[in-house]
């Protein structure tokens, strides 16, 4: 399955989604404004979003640690 990304540059938010995505997701608020989209049924990780992600870029040069683990791979 292909991984969708976006990134909103007005809005300083980041989208990565499993697939394509969908509005029938659930969404789960993680710390640190990143938001986890749910599958409906199975609430396996299907994608997340990153509010404020070019902020975060801002305050360091290396790569950003997300408070989630997600296999987004088809098993």
């Amino acid at each position: 399955m292909k991984l969708y990304y976006f990134y909103d540059q007005e809005a300083d938010v980041f989208y990565a989604s499993q697939g394509k995505p969908s509005s029938c997701v659930k969404t789960r608020e993680t710390s640190d404004d990143v938001l986890l989209r749910l599958h409906p049924k199975t609430e396996k990780i299907v994608g997340f979003t990153i509010l404020n992600f070019h902020k975060r870029l801002e305050k360091t040069n290396r790569p950003i640690a997300l408070p989630i683990e997600a296999n987004l791979m088809p098993a």
